[in-house]
């Protein structure tokens, strides 16, 4: 038997702006959309063109609150080969929500509130 990571999902309560941060924060383009016939939800998925991994983002019509993300224990992580520039451009976008300066890491937060963690390539 073999298992292997098909992809993580999270819900979104603003598609649009979800899919806009994960573009310019992190360079994940779509590449699948489910549309449920009745219009209740949409499952878009987006990738690294260097992961087969993916993220799936879940926007339901009828949510009209934000997501209860409780103490924010979970989060996805990200290798990066330039920790430096990416770094920056997230200091730019004003999205780091905690630097670890000790560990070399940093986090940033989407549109609503998930964190990611930015690690340098080759470490962890």
């Amino acid at each position: 038997m073999k298992f292997s990571f098909a992809h993580n999902n999270i819900n979104v309560k603003d598609l649009d702006k979800s899919l806009a941060f994960y573009k310019e924060a992190l360079l994940l383009d779509e590449s699948r959309r489910l549309e449920d016939p009745s219009g209740a939800f949409t499952l878009v998925y987006l990738k690294s063109p260097y992961t087969a991994h993916e993220l799936e983002l879940t926007w339901l019509r009828d949510w009209d609150r934000p997501y209860n993300l409780g103490d924010n224990e979970f989060h996805l992580a990200f290798y990066v080969d330039d920790y430096e520039a990416a770094l920056k451009k997230h200091k730019e976008m004003g999205v780091v929500a905690y630097e670890n300066a000790d560990m070399g890491i940093y986090f940033i937060a989407d549109p609503d509130g998930y964190w990611t963690e930015i690690i340098p390539a080759g470490k962890y």
